[in-house]
């Protein structure tokens, strides 16, 4: 784990995994001084409930997790990060998940435990889709859309209400 210190004394220089988990409540804008390196970030059990507008300025990032913070919605702005593949909040209290959330190169998405009563169709539009858990959350139905969704492996969805 690093600590917020090492990152704003530049001693986190190059890193391309980052693990803060410090309470914090605001996105540090010291993380963006690894625009060029940054690939895995791992913000869980922190205290956020946004992500910032210029999240897609970390144009190398794969994976993101933030799970344990209590966000209300999947952030939209997670749709336009360019190569984001993996993203986790689980156990966040996320009741929606907007179209514009999901990246088209999105391959994990983990939103187990959470209060999530419908996905969007845009799931369908991530023909890259590999594994989806969803347990623990409010789901009555799965979106048709995600019969497009041919790399598919994976999909958890216990303990919801799907019929």
């Amino acid at each position: 784990m690093h600590s917020l210190e090492d990152l704003r004394a530049g001693r986190l220089a190059g890193a391309r995994h980052l693990k803060l988990a410090a309470g914090l409540t605001e996105f540090p804008r010291e993380i963006f001084t690894l625009v060029d390196t940054l690939e895995v970030l791992d913000l869980a059990g922190n205290a956020l409930t946004q992500l910032p507008d210029d999240l897609p300025r970390l144009a190398r990032l794969r994976i993101l997790f933030c799970s344990g913070s209590p966000f209300e919605a999947l952030p939209e702005v997670l749709g336009a990060c360019p190569r984001l593949e993996m993203i986790g909040f689980r156990g966040c209290g996320i009741r929606t998940v907007p179209e514009a959330a999901l990246p088209a190169g999105l391959r994990w998405l983990i939103l187990t435990a959470n209060e999530i009563a419908s996905l969007p169709d845009s799931i369908g539009q991530c023909p890259d889709l590999e594994k989806v858990a969803l347990a623990g959350n409010r789901l009555r139905t799965l979106p048709e859309s995600m019969a497009a969704c041919q790399q598919l492996g994976l999909l958890r969805i216990s303990a919801n209400d799907v019929q």
